[in-house]
This record gives C-alpha cells, sequence and structure tokens, in this order.
C-alpha cells in the first residue's frame, strides 16, 4: 500500500534570509501581480525557481528553467539554501479561519517522501483531469533542477488516529518554523526525526490509500520523469503532506462555478430545463442558482435514479453535489 519515508530536506537557513520574505503560495495560485509581489520582496525569494518571469530574449540555453537551475545551485553554494544532517518527517499545522465565519481550525499533518505509484495499482487515486501544458512546464522544471519544491497534498484514512495523536504529541515542542502567511494562515512545522517516531508513521501508513487533493499535475510530472529516467535512484518517490480524513481540522467548503457571457443564456430556461431533475426549494442534495442578483434553490428530485443517469460512476460518486451540479446541470 502506502509507502513513506523521511528525508533529508532542503531549507533556507534561518540565519541567512528571514523567512517570512522567501515563501510563497502553491505555484499555481501565483498570479502575475503575486509573482510581482514576490519578486520585489527578496532576491532570494523561492519564486525565481518556482515560476520564473519569462523575457524576449528567452532562448534553449537561457530561459526560465536554466534560471531556476542557477539560482538553485548558487543558493545552495553559498549557504542562502542547506540540507538538514538527518532523515526527517515533519508534523506540519495550518491554523485558519473557516471563511464566512470566527471559527478557527487547525489543520494537522506530517510531510515526507511517498512512493510513486500508477494510478493503475490502485494506492494512489486522482480525482481531477490533467492539462498537457502544466505537466510540460512543471517536468521542465524538473529536469532541469532535479529537484521537487513542493508537496502533493495527499489525504488517507485513519480513525484511530495514532499518527494524530504522535503530531499533538510533538507539536508542545518549540517550532522549528513559524509564520504567517498573505491570507493569515499560520504555518507551523516540527522535525520528527527519531527512529521510533518514523517507524510508527511507516507502520501506520502501510496498510493506506492514498487520494490526490490537489497536485495532479505535479504528481503525474513525477511519474513521466520516473519512467524516462528509467527509475534511478530516488525518482520513484515524491515529497507530500498527509492529512488524514477523520481529522477534525480538514474542512471541506462548498463548490461554487462561475460562468459568463453565455450566449442566449435565460435563468428561467435553465431553471425549467433543470425541473427534469430537481424540485423547487431545499433538500437533501441542494444547488442554488444566482442569476441577475436573484438566488434561487433547487434540489434533487428523490425520484430519481442517479444510477441510471450516471452508470459510469460509483454510489459514492454519484451522490456529490459537484458531481450532480456537472453531470445534470
Amino acid at each position: 500500500m502506502a509507502n513513506v519515508y523521511p528525508f533529508r530536506s532542503l531549507r533556507y537557513a534561518p540565519n541567512k534570509v528571514p523567512l517570512e520574505k522567501v515563501v510563497t503560495q502553491p505555484y499555481d495560485k501565483i498570479s502575475k501581480d503575486m509573482q510581482e509581489r514576490y519578486y520585489a520582496l527578496h532576491p532570494n525569494n523561492i519564486i525565481r525557481i518556482v515560476l520564473g518571469k519569462t523575457g524576449p530574449e528567452d532562448s534553449a540555453t537561457n530561459n526560465v528553467y536554466t534560471r531556476a537551475a542557477a539560482y538553485l545551485k548558487e543558493w545552495r553554494a553559498s549557504g542562502i539554501l542547506e540540507q538538514i544532517a538527518e532523515p526527517a518527517f515533519f508534523a506540519y499545522f495550518q491554523r485558519f479561519a473557516v471563511p464566512g465565519t470566527t471559527e478557527i481550525r487547525t489543520r494537522k499533518g506530517f510531510v515526507g517522501l511517498g512512493r510513486l505509484e500508477d494510478y493503475a495499482n490502485k494506492v494512489v487515486f486522482p480525482h481531477e483531469r490533467t492539462l498537457t501544458g502544466p505537466k510540460k512546464d512543471r517536468l521542465e522544471l524538473l529536469r532541469h533542477t532535479r529537484t521537487h519544491f513542493e508537496q502533493i497534498f495527499m489525504l488517507y484514512e485513519d480513525p484511530v488516529r495514532k499518527i494524530d495523536g504522535l503530531l499533538d504529541e510533538i507539536s508542545v515542542r518549540v517550532p522549528d518554523i513559524q509564520l504567517d502567511d498573505e491570507y493569515g494562515v499560520q504555518h507551523t512545522m516540527w522535525s520528527i526525526a527519531d527512529p521510533q517516531s518514523a517507524t510508527l508513521i511507516q507502520r501506520e501508513m502501510a496498510d493506506k490509500k492514498l487520494i490526490i487533493a490537489d497536485g495532479h499535475h505535479r504528481y503525474e510530472t513525477g511519474l513521466a520523469y520516473r519512467n524516462e529516467t528509467d527509475g534511478q535512484q530516488g525518482s520513484n518517490r515524491l515529497p507530500m503532506t498527509f492529512f488524514n480524513m477523520s481529522s477534525p481540522g480538514l474542512t471541506i467548503l462548498p463548490t461554487h462555478r462561475v460562468v459568463s457571457n453565455l450566449p442566449g443564456f435565460d435563468s428561467r430556461t435553465l431553471l425549467e430545463r433543470a425541473a427534469a431533475f430537481f424540485d423547487p426549494g431545499k433538500g437533501d442534495l441542494t444547488i442554488e442558482v444566482f442569476v441577475d442578483g436573484k438566488s434561487s434553490f433547487i434540489h434533487l428530485k428523490s425520484s430519481l435514479d442517479l444510477g441510471q443517469l450516471m452508470p459510469d460512476l460509483s454510489p459514492r460518486q454519484r451522490g456529490l453535489d459537484v458531481v450532480v451540479l456537472h453531470r445534470l446541470i
């Protein structure tokens, strides 16, 4: 099943750079304005590696990927980036306010290497379709730097929560890293280097299956790189952050879809056609339609046979509101 490993991570040397000025959001969340802001924050900001600027004079020998590799080499040589002495897992907590409320929650997980698995092995499960462009981009960065700079967001299920208990024990220590990002999320990390804790994590994860919550393009990039390098040492493992689906801090927010500029769109026609599958008002599976400043609620007809409408999906998949939204509306 899931094979996980401690590792000797690269990190910013705390005595060399202010950490809050060199970290960024995940690369695929970074807008042009954010890219400019990160560039201006600090000359060693990781933006120069994970999402560098392109230029009119870029060539096969001077481009975002070659520059990323050069920055990495330079920062390692100068001690800006250092490799930790012993392999370790890392407890990782995210403290955040639930949007639209005053409630504060903490999502608790751990970072480690995870063995790459083909989807056919039924150990790692995707839920998104991927695009060629982003995978090509990430693969070029990986080819040039031979380094992974971000983790895959993985989910596993463990109602017993033994690893969660270990993470809580470790969290009473002084953290190795703690900072707040621009969205007010507090990120805290502790190293887990002792062999007993590492063994517990590996043992508890050994029978688990994994769901990719975020990072499908990077995961499939890892598979492609592993295959093209004939599984050379290290290429079959990726940095991953693992969160327990049974942990109370894991939060799933409502799914919203914004659609604009549809030729010939009419809200009344939409609701009339939706009547084949939905009744007005709120029910067990409710969807809100918001058009021209007016809100309408519709809910799935109880007499509807979703198995007949979506025979290619499992009963659990058919019961997801986002699946109903995409398939029926």
